[in-house]
């Protein structure tokens, strides 16, 4: 792990030529002496206070400010003497100078070992997130193949989370696409089932799958259970990486079919050996001598750090993966790269080998720590030579093109974010926002959504959802959905991020302030998914909660709602549109839509969700009796909802009327 001292939160990530100083009025050297009287003593002398009593042992200590907020997680051999090593006099980088100063109080936890400290730091930076550390923002779990054990005909699926069901499970693998691509390749070589056992249960014929060679239809015993089971060893061979002895079998298998004429026997295995063919062509490069192993190289350039890990199991690599993780730009790579390890696999499991482009700082108690939580021996190293090598060079190249691709997009994102300021006159180039819209039938399950958006694109962990709560909202009231959803989610704002009356004082923006915009939960600009009528109704709520200085604008879709002629709305200004192909009208139409199509998700899913637990009763025409058809014909009820108009009318029972009353409930336009 990198230096604590050098693990501070960035500036404001933009391209070089793009960067504007956070105190151009004021030389930083009296600016800090300033400090020295003030925020800065204040800071020094908490951390005085509470280092006397800090551990002399390894643990973890965090730096709290006024708020309340943790500003620092750190890790150390000796706690009280690196903390105390923060109240030093001189010598402190200004960002350690911005963090001392905001400190008030701190908290100090005990470890047992230097490595226990590692991996409780790493968790308490992604739990806390800190905003002087290194973060990884993108955290999402990673997919893996399962062929489960817990049933006679084992089902082949995509899995994310805990592992609770009894099975073997394969991967990680990089995206979801490249899971679902593989499963589709998969299910051609091996033809293991993929549908859930209450679908399999309830089968009577085969389904499609079957008929296009993707299934061999176990469920209806179109083949036995000792066959079945010797196609579901092969597939377990094939992604424990004995894939050419797979291979090598079905070849022999087709030979003899061919030499018998059974010509259609051989046609189905070259079928096969063709789909295991391009299971591997999807896996890109396949080193010979990695059996099992992460890679990670780290590139930067224009103040922005991309990581690139790809994934290596049982000889196969199985995707890769760019991270962007925040972190200050003086830090070099290897501190970078070290901060990210530990909290990358916090909560995923360890390969054998973890093979990296840059040296860090406590590569060996990184090595130690990772052994440690996997029972298993992790070497972490630095290739130098040969074939590893070769995979460390590969994976800088795709980190140089994903950070070139990144900085060209951060470019062209900052350029539209300063015009919709110069649009919508707002006082700085927006770092937050937020974009509003409703969706519900006739008034029927109305909800509320947030969307929103910044320099990096839509923010989709801040996204929220509203089910319109309020019983003296008439059904179809857009502008009363409207009223409810900014007022519980301004008020909720007002309660946890109080704002502060007045600009930021210097010692304030020295502490850290000055980039406190980018972090800050209050938007910049509200854009609203409406004509005057929404906009009024959101300013009337935000006045009624004392709020007058958070921008609102509304987005009317244009005549038959066609894209491109949309009107704006604005306060004290007559409505406006852009012209035709304006790329500022694209950005905000991109918005807008991101806006509708989270609002009709959440609308649908909440549809469904009450059609399933009110039953399909709630189609005109459907009673107990058609029901119990329509699930003994499909199996389950999304199956009925995916189901065409001819193959419900093929449902004993159900007539051409009926099955369209059917089609229409689940398909109706939001």
């Amino acid at each position: 792990m990198s230096d604590p001292k050098k693990d501070i939160e960035p500036e404001t990530a933009l391209p070089e030529a793009e960067e504007e100083a956070s105190l151009p009025e004021v030389e930083e050297e009296t600016a800090l002496d300033l400090m020295e009287e003030g925020a800065l003593a204040k800071g020094r002398a908490a951390i005085l206070r509470y280092g006397k009593f800090a551990p002399e042992a390894p643990g973890v200590y965090r730096m709290i400010n006024a708020k309340g907020d943790v500003l620092y997680v750190g890790k150390a051999k000796n706690v009280r003497k690196r903390v105390l090593s923060y109240a030093r006099p001189a010598g402190l980088e200004t960002r350690i100078v911005r963090m001392v100063a905001a400190t008030t109080t701190m908290e100090f936890i005990s470890t047992e070992t230097e490595t226990d400290a590692l991996l409780l730091e790493a968790n308490m930076i992604k739990k806390l997130r800190p905003r002087y550390n290194v973060l990884l923002r993108d955290d999402k779990s990673f997919p893996y193949i399962l062929i489960t054990t817990d049933h006679w005909a084992s089902q082949l699926s995509k899995h994310r989370g805990a592992r609770t069901r009894k099975g073997n499970y394969y991967g990680p693998f990089a995206s979801g696409l490249a899971v679902n691509q593989t499963i589709t390749a998969l299910e051609r070589a091996f033809l293991l089932r993929s549908c859930t056992d209450a679908f399999f249960e309830s089968r009577t014929r085969p389904c499609l799958l079957f008929q296009i060679k993707r299934c061999a239809a176990p469920c209806t015993r179109e083949i036995d259970f000792p066959e079945y089971s010797r196609l579901v060893s092969e597939a377990n061979a094939f992604l424990s990486g004995r894939s050419q002895a797979v291979k090598q079998e079905l070849a022999a298998d087709m030979e003899k079919a061919s030499a018998a004429e059974d010509f259609e026997r051989a046609a189905v295995l070259r079928d096969r050996i063709a789909a295991l063919s391009a299971v591997q062509s999807h896996q890109g490069i396949n080193p010979r001598g990695v059996e099992e192993a992460d890679v990670f190289a780290i590139h930067q350039d224009g103040g922005f750090n991309c990581i690139q890990v790809f994934f290596f199991r049982t000889g196969q690599n199985w995707g890769n993966r760019a991270y962007f993780p925040k972190a200050d730009r003086s830090l070099s790579m290897g501190e970078v790269l070290g901060a990210f390890l530990a909290q990358f696999y916090d909560d995923k499991p360890c390969p054998a080998c973890v093979f990296i482009s840059h040296a860090i700082e406590d590569r060996e108690l990184l090595a130690e720590a990772l052994s440690s939580k996997s029972g298993g021996n992790v070497e972490v190293s630095v290739p130098q030579r040969g074939e590893k090598k070769e995979l460390i060079v590969h994976a800088l190249r795709n980190a140089r093109e994903a950070l070139a691709r990144k900085l060209a997009d951060t470019s062209s994102q900052q350029k539209l974010l300063k015009a919709l300021a110069e649009l919508f006159a707002l006082p700085r180039t927006p770092q937050r926002i937020e974009i509003y819209d409703n969706s519900h039938i006739s008034g029927s399950n109305p909800v509320g959504t947030m969307v929103v958006a910044g320099p990096e694109g839509f923010q989709k962990n801040q996204y929220r959802k509203f089910n319109i709560r309020s019983e003296d909202i008439s059904p179809g009231d857009d502008y009363g959905m409207m009223r409810e959803v900014l007022q519980r989610r301004f008020k909720r704002l007002l309660t946890e991020s109080p704002r502060e009356a007045g600009g930021s004082t210097l010692a304030s923006l020295l502490a850290g302030d000055a980039d406190r915009d980018e972090d800050s939960p209050w938007p910049d600009l509200v854009l609203i998914d409406g004509g005057q009528g929404q906009l009024a109704a959101a300013q009337e709520t935000l006045a009624g909660l004392g709020i007058t200085d958070v921008p609102l604008a509304a987005v009317a879709k244009g005549p038959d709602r066609d894209a491109g002629r949309e009107t704006f709305f604005v306060a004290g200004r007559t409505p406006f549109k852009l012209p035709p192909r304006d790329p500022l009208l694209y950005f905000i139409e991109r918005l807008r839509d991101e806006a509708h199509r989270f609002a009709i998700g959440t609308h649908r899913a909440r549809r469904k969700r009450d059609i399933r637990e009110a039953g399909l009763q709630e189609i005109p025409g459907i009673g107990p009796t058609r029901k119990r058809a329509l699930l003994r014909h499909f199996g389950t009820l999304k199956a009925i909802e995916r189901a065409s108009l001819p193959d419900l009318s093929k449902v004993p029972g159900i007539n051409a009327e009926t099955a369209r009353k059917i089609y229409e409930f689940f398909h109706e336009s939001a």
